[in-house]
């Protein structure tokens, strides 16, 4: 591909051949002209007939040589002027699709990538040619879009860990809030001063409007946010009574054991899975919970049952109960926004494995099933 420099170096030597053509052409092709001496003469001896007769006749043949010199050369000056313009015109095409190349269409590309960053689109690359004039400035441009695409992303990345942190920090506090409801109730019921009681009822009040303001700040993190962080990894099976003794601060789970294996879950995650399925267990049954733990027949889950024996679910309910908002008919005088089982099963999914719901005879069961490593 030829350079600018190039073209325009070809565009000057095209003129100067053509005007060193026309100069040539002009001084080479000049009619004769008569011959001064000889016709002098020849008027000096007019009287003569002969000498009339001839210079006549000289006279006539130096004009035609004079016209058929000058035919001929506006003839090849014609011809000339023709190759030339025509060379003009190839060097002027040459250099308009040269231009429309290597300069108009750059600046096009140019253009239309503008357009697209300012639409916030940064995934696209500008497209570059090395070999044109603007090779290193286009690549200076697309640069700046993967600097720019670096920094949204890393924006994106902070806002969503802060919005995780709020909805998980949010969600933990909720346990122990819960605790101090129960240990308040707990003592209200046996305190007999009266000045003693009405500070455990404040205490009452005040943690059940932490408690909901900490709900309502979850609640709007969980939509801006739409899903929340796991970290699978694989852990032994022994953590995970630990996980639900944790959850069980009103110590109502009997003794249970946990089939010795290894699991893919989050632990953070798992801690509150528990969390919720029984604080739902003392705040809708309020009986003592009952685990089980086993393999399942294909021996691709481990499987925990945690059984309360209040009065269940009714069965049309069962299929909604993870549903985002879904609060069954039980609920009506119990405080909650229908999150925590659909959290949960979110929860779950996201660890490969499953939540399932099981009404009992005397009771109701939730049903963990992590998947085996």
């Amino acid at each position: 591909m030829f350079s600018m420099n190039k073209a325009l170096c070809a565009i000057v030597l095209i003129a100067v051949i053509g005007f060193a053509g026309i100069f040539l052409t002009f001084n080479v092709n000049t009619p004769p002209t008569p011959d001064a001496v000889f016709i002098n003469d020849a008027v000096m001896n007019f009287t003569q007939n002969e000498s009339i007769d001839y210079l006549t006749e000289e006279l006539n043949q130096v004009f035609e040589d004079m016209d058929s010199a000058r035919n001929n050369r506006d003839r090849n000056l014609q011809i000339f002027l023709y190759i030339f313009i025509g060379a003009v015109v190839l060097a002027g095409a040459g250099l308009y699709i040269y231009c429309e190349r290597n300069i108009l269409k750059p600046f096009r590309k140019l253009q239309s990538f503008a357009k697209r960053i300012a639409a916030g689109n940064l995934d696209v690359p500008l497209e570059m040619d090395r070999n044109n004039l603007f090779g290193a400035f286009t690549e200076s441009f697309d640069l700046m879009r993967e600097e720019l695409n670096k920094a949204r992303e890393n924006e994106l990345k902070a806002d969503r860990s802060k919005k995780e942190l709020v909805a998980s920090l949010s969600h933990d506090i909720k346990t122990p809030v819960a605790s101090i409801k129960a240990v308040t109730e707990l003592m209200l019921v046996t305190v007999k001063d009266e000045r003693e009681k009405k500070h455990l009822e404040t205490i009452s009040v005040k943690a059940e409007q932490i408690n909901s303001l900490i709900t309502n700040m979850f609640h709007a993190t969980l939509e801006e946010l739409h899903e929340l962080n796991v970290n699978v990894a694989e852990i032994h099976s022994t953590l995970i009574p630990d996980l639900i003794k944790s959850a069980d601060y009103l110590n109502r789970v009997g003794d249970f054991t946990v089939p010795s294996c290894i699991v893919l879950a989050d632990p953070l995650r798992l801690q509150q899975i528990f969390d919720n399925i029984i604080g739902n267990s003392y705040k809708y049954a309020g009986t003592d919970i009952q685990i089980r733990a086993a393999f399942d027949e294909d021996e691709r889950f481990v499987v925990i049952d945690i059984m309360d024996f209040g009065s269940g679910v009714p069965q049309e309910e069962l299929p909604f109960l993870a549903g985002k908002f879904y609060r069954g008919k039980n609920s009506t005088a119990k405080s909650g926004y229908g999150l925590g089982l659909y959290i949960s099963k979110y929860l779950m999914e996201q660890m490969s494995g499953e939540l399932k719901f099981v009404n009992r005879a005397d009771g109701f069961t939730v049903k963990i099933m992590l998947r085996l490593a």
